[in-house]
């Protein structure tokens, strides 16, 4: 299993450098950020020093989306590292959550997101792609063997279907086994009606990790508190779904609807952090089942138990007060564990 480190890209940007440098130390060989250019510092750039910093760490957004930078942009911005430092990037992307609500814009459709992956893809890879209209272009310089993976962050039953077709890779945002499983097969299912090899989809679940001394009522809880603030962000992805699907469990999973029903909105500014004071809501039971969180045992009992289900990459939330132990416990115990 591959493991990763997904940060916000809050300033100062050497720390995120420096945290990133600490995760390949560590055995990860993915790091990912945020993508939303009001609230985080641009992380394009920031990438270029990670990369300059590391060896072999493949660096890319956890998400970007294709309503804040026109398609042939994106592509470039990744041509340019891969370029500069050998095909080390992947583009992970989504329907922009945050980037596109905090600027007062809707998040982007699927069949935007169809499109601009073909593009994004193809313009990356050196290959020409029609940017609408009839205008076909080809970034010049990019040389032979230049590749650009595609990865898409799903929920809903339309986006796994599309991720199983036309992606490369699944992010699923929760690491709750149950829902891994079928949100997999629904993945691998369409990959294989589209005429796909299904094994040719790599899995990453992304999710917060809290590494506990021990199992003690106190620092569990603690580790919930920590935590919390994720249940709040799948939490707007949910909301969504269950705007367009209803919440009678047919297409959303009741497992998802539920814990949502005392949700009352969402402040951004604090989206991603712990202590965000609108995800009260989110109960216990939530946080345990979408993180992980306890002693070293217990992550690494979880991770088999989600690799078992196909998942090829788990990619570490970060964002607490302990960020250096959490990368060093994965580093000495959980990664050795799960690799062994």
């Amino acid at each position: 299993m591959d493991f990763g480190l997904v940060l916000q890209t809050d300033p100062p940007a050497s720390r995120v450098v420096s945290l990133m440098k600490r995760a390949e130390r560590n055995g990860f060989t993915y790091g990912w950020t945020f993508d939303s250019a009001v609230l985080w510092q641009e992380p394009f750039v920031i990438y270029s020093q990670i990369l300059a910093g590391t060896t072999k760490l493949t660096v890319g957004p956890m998400v970007t989306n294709p309503g804040t930078r026109t398609w042939e942009v994106t592509a470039s911005t990744f041509a340019t590292l891969n370029d500069m430092f050998g095909n080390r990037t992947v583009c992970g992307i989504g329907r922009g959550d945050s980037a596109m609500r905090v600027a007062g814009r809707k998040p982007n459709t699927l069949a935007r997101i169809s499109e601009a992956m073909k593009v994004i893809r193809a313009l990356g890879s050196g290959d020409e792609a029609d940017l609408g209209g009839g205008t076909v272009v080809r970034i010049p310089w990019i040389k032979e063997g230049a590749r650009l993976p595609v990865w898409m962050a799903a929920y809903g039953p339309k986006a796994l279907k599309m991720t199983g077709e036309e992606a490369d890779g699944f992010i699923l945002q929760l690491a709750d086994p149950y829902l891994t499983e079928s949100m997999v097969r629904a993945v691998r299912d369409a990959a294989v009606a589209a005429g796909r090899d299904p094994a040719r989809v790599t899995v990453c679940v992304a999710a917060p990790a809290y590494v506990t001394e021990d199992d003690s009522p106190a620092a569990l809880a603690h580790a919930r508190e920590q935590c919390r603030w994720f249940g709040g962000m799948v939490g707007n992805h949910v909301a969504d779904l269950v705007s367009k699907y209803g919440a009678d469990g047919s297409v959303v999973p009741q497992e998802l609807t539920d814990y949502i029903k005392a949700r009352q909105g969402y402040d951004y500014s604090h989206h991603g952090r712990s202590g965000n004071p609108d995800t009260q809501f989110v109960p216990d039971e939530i946080v345990d089942r979408f993180c992980l969180i306890g002693p070293v045992e217990k992550h690494v009992g979880k991770l088999n138990a989600l690799r078992a289900l196909g998942v090829d990459q788990f990619a570490v939330y970060d964002m607490h007060d302990a960020q250096e132990a959490v990368i060093d416990a994965y580093g000495s115990h959980v990664i050795p564990a799960v690799n062994s």
